[in-house]
Formats: C-alpha cells, sequence, structure tokens
C-alpha cells in the first residue's frame, strides 16, 4: 500500500468515525429532548426579588413545575436593567434546563441605549410564549393640583420646556418611554428626570418634589388607594380588571394614540430542540387557559395573553414602536 492510498484511508476512517459520533450525539440529544424534563429547571429574571417580573416569574414557574413534573427554582440576577439574566440565559446550554423571564427591557429597549448589550433580544434566544402584560400608570403628585387626566393636559399643554416634570425609573426605561409617548400624543413638553428606581421616585412623588411620575400598575396601586398619590389614567388602551376605577389615558380626548405596558414572555437559549420548545409551549397554553393563574395574574396587576401569541412577531412590532420612541426621545446608544 503506498503513502497516498493509506492516508486517504486513514482520512476516511477518521471521517466515518466522527460522523458515527455526531449521528450518536444528535441522536442521544433527541432522545434527551423526548424525555424532557427529567430534573430541575431554572427559570432567570433579570431583577431582584418582589418585583413586578419576579412576581410574574413565580405564579408561571408554580404552574410549570406541576406541567412538567420537575422543580422550577427561580434565578435572581437583578441588574444593568435585566440584562444581565438575559445575557446568562443567551449564552446558556440549549437543553431546555435555564430559560428566562423576559421583559420589555431587556428584550427590546436595552439594545437600543446601550452598547455594553453584546446579545440581540431576538436573535439570541428561542422564543416560547407571551405569558403578560401590566399597564403603567400615569400618576401625579397630591400637591399638583390635578385629578384627571384632561385637568393634567390643561395644566401642562402649552407651558414652557421644563415647567413639569415625569419620573421614571431611569434613561430608556419602559416607563420613560411611556412618558414620551405622552408627551408626542399631547403634544406637551413635560421634562424627564430619571431615577435610580421606582421607590426614591414614589418618595418624591408623595412629598411634592416631583410633578408627576409613570408606575407600572402593581407599585402604582398601593400608594393610589392609600391616597398618596393620584392616578390619572393607564397607558394602556383598555380598562384594567384589577383597578377599574383607573381609567385607561387613550379615553380622554388628546390622549387617543397612547397605548403602551410592559409585557413578559417566557424563552430559552439559542437553539433549543424543537420536542423541548413543543413541551414548553404545551404547558405554556395549559397555564394561560387556566382560570386560577388568571385570577393570580390579575391580583398582581397584570393580565394574561391569549394562548398561541407569536411571540416573534409579537417582539418584532414590539421592536418597532419603541424604537420610533427612542429616537423621538434623541435617545443614544451609550
Amino acid at each position: 500500500m503506498n503513502t497516498v492510498t493509506y492516508r486517504l484511508r486513514k482520512g476516511c476512517a477518521a471521517l466515518c468515525a466522527a460522523l458515527c459520533a455526531a449521528t450518536a450525539l444528535a441522536a442521544a440529544s433527541a432522545a434527551s429532548a423526548a424525555e424532557y424534563p427529567t430534573r430541575t429547571i431554572s427559570l432567570v429574571v433579570g431583577y431582584p426579588a418582589g418585583g413586578s417580573v419576579d412576581l410574574t416569574a413565580r405564579l408561571l414557574g408554580e404552574e410549570l413545575s406541576k406541567r412538567l413534573g420537575q422543580a422550577v427554582v427561580i434565578e435572581n440576577l437583578g441588574g444593568a436593567g435585566g440584562t444581565i439574566g438575559a445575557q446568562r440565559v443567551a449564552r446558556a446550554e440549549p437543553d431546555g434546563y435555564t430559560l428566562l423571564l423576559g421583559a420589555t427591557n431587556e428584550m427590546v429597549i436595552a439594545g437600543m441605549i446601550s452598547t455594553a448589550v453584546k446579545y440581540d433580544g431576538a436573535k439570541d434566544f428561542t422564543a416560547v410564549g407571551l405569558v403578560g402584560s401590566q399597564p403603567m400608570v400615569l400618576a401625579a403628585s397630591p400637591g399638583a393640583g390635578v385629578k384627571t387626566a384632561a385637568e393634567y393636559l390643561r395644566k401642562v399643554r402649552g407651558a414652557a420646556p421644563g415647567t413639569y416634570n415625569f419620573g421614571s425609573s431611569g434613561v430608556g426605561t419602559a416607563l420613560h418611554l411611556a412618558g414620551e409617548m405622552i408627551n408626542q400624543a399631547t403634544q406637551t413638553q413635560v421634562g424627564h428626570v430619571p431615577y435610580r428606581g421606582v421607590a426614591p421616585m414614589v418618595t418624591d412623588l408623595m412629598s411634592g418634589q416631583l410633578d408627576f411620575g409613570i408606575l407600572v400598575l402593581s407599585s402604582a396601586l398601593p400608594q393610589v388607594r392609600g391616597g398618596k398619590i393620584v392616578a390619572l389614567g393607564l397607558t394602556e388602551n383598555k380598562a384594567s380588571a384589577t383597578a377599574p376605577e383607573i381609567a385607561p389615558l387613550a379615553a380622554t380626548p388628546g390622549f387617543e394614540s397612547v397605548d403602551i405596558n410592559v409585557w413578559f414572555a417566557l424563552y430559552g437559549p439559542p437553539g433549543l430542540p424543537q420536542a423541548v420548545v413543543a413541551r414548553l409551549r404545551t404547558a405554556l397554553d395549559g397555564i394561560l387557559a387556566s382560570e386560577q393563574f388568571r385570577v393570580k395574574m390579575r391580583d398582581a396587576g397584570a393580565e394574561i395573553a391569549q394562548p398561541g401569541v407569536d411571540l416573534a412577531a409579537f417582539q418584532a412590532a414590539e421592536t418597532g414602536k419603541y424604537r420610533a420612541l427612542v429616537k423621538a426621545a434623541r435617545i443614544e446608544a451609550q
């Protein structure tokens, strides 16, 4: 046997061995996916415990555990507006044991305003399904002398820039951009004051140091019902079963185009096997059809999504909406 023939045969043998190994690995992965899940699942939340995303994750995790037959543990990785947790899942093994409850900020907005975000919210995850959403509230300080959305408009329309301000939990957050949407819809120039979280903003609202603020409904309700701040309207164009006493802003002339919320959705790492995705979607659809889950989410200030929503298409539409708001607010990526 000459040297060339020997090398060819040796190369073919190595190639065959590699192909056999790859085939065996693929078969093992397929079998593993078909048996999914066989151990504890980690559901990552990019925020500290106690917030709206964390609460939704805990309600969802409890129901997923029942339907999947395995424990679902919440892993809070707070920081950088939810992006640390999202990055963790974007880099995770695509086996279905590390999932993400993602929200509007880290999945859509963050990449538009921060060059530090190294993942793509649409391309670097496997979209499983939309879970639910929560409206935000335009609120006023009790000392602002404003009780309704119409009174707000009369007070701020025509005022010089900087005369009045609204607070949010930070630049480029959904709360900030909801305020910018209100400015656009009403053709007003209420300034933005970013805070390091909702708590200090609420403190300034209650004390009268801040005129107006944008909060998610679950954060606003205790203060509104306690008479400490005044709810002027919801940012969604529909009523909320959680707080029917607060009218949508869109019901007031001048605010008709205001329609924005925060949403929560279930994701996996990129390349999640279709068998695992199907198993998760079936479980999620069952959860969303559950009256018990609907009531729990309503009590938490949120509304569940309809089963079967195309999350990828939904996220693409949301991306377009928020990109326009970021541009209108002149927020430059840093």
